[in-house]
């Protein structure tokens, strides 16, 4: 299992693909930013889906295995939602398509989430505010905002603009939302820039 992985990608434009988006081939290596249970942590904290107290504390708790446990869950989350992905994009989803979504709403169906009313910020205009709380119970809790993630970007009308990169060895995918829908690339300053340089080299080597 990996010890070191690189950051991170969060530009998608949708946590949901960002998740996605934790197996990629950004470069020429293929890395899993979830592949135990130390990464599901480290990320599920950098796409602040889960607040930093709440992760050290289900750490904390959690018995040897069983984080690395819930890794793999969140892996088999990820492959079944790739496998959704892939089937669908590039068009708008439908009714029809919700029978498909059945081991997400198993997953959801299990979140434990009440409101609270609580302190408001200082100097915010009210003292008082109300604030959704989750109980995290045991490890597996974590698969719950990504559940969520993943229903979110379901039901957010961005289906049929997912694209993949088209960069040669990149697996990213993203939500294009630019103007005509021309957007080819993860990141310009990754692949595109690889993609221009690849071009610029071509043009050398070709002569006037």
């Amino acid at each position: 299992m990996s010890t070191h992985r690189p950051p991170a990608f969060f530009l998608s434009g949708s946590p949901g693909l960002d998740f996605l988006n934790t197996l990629a081939t950004p470069v020429d290596t293929q890395v899993d930013w979830i592949d135990d249970g130390h990464g599901l942590l480290a990320w599920l904290e950098q796409a602040k889906l889960v607040p930093a107290k709440d992760l050290r504390a289900l750490k904390a708790r959690a018995i040897p295995g069983e984080l690395d446990a819930v890794a793999a869950q969140a892996r088999s989350l990820r492959e079944w939602f790739r496998g959704f992905v892939r089937a669908r994009s590039g068009r708008r989803l439908t009714a029809d398509d919700l029978r498909d979504l059945e081991p997400l709403n198993r997953l959801l169906g299990r979140d434990e989430r009440f409101t609270q009313v609580v302190a408001g910020p200082t100097g915010g205009a009210s003292a008082l505010e109300v604030e959704q709380v989750r109980r995290w119970r045991t490890p597996e809790s974590l698969l719950l905002p990504i559940g969520e993630a993943i229903a979110g970007f379901v039901c957010g009308g961005d289906f049929e603009h997912v694209k993949a990169c088209e960069g040669s060895t990149c697996t990213l995918l993203f939500v294009d939302r630019t103007r005509g829908r021309a957007r080819r690339w993860c990141s310009m300053a990754i692949c595109g820039n690889r993609a221009k340089q690849a071009a610029h080299r071509g043009r050398r080597k070709a002569g006037p």
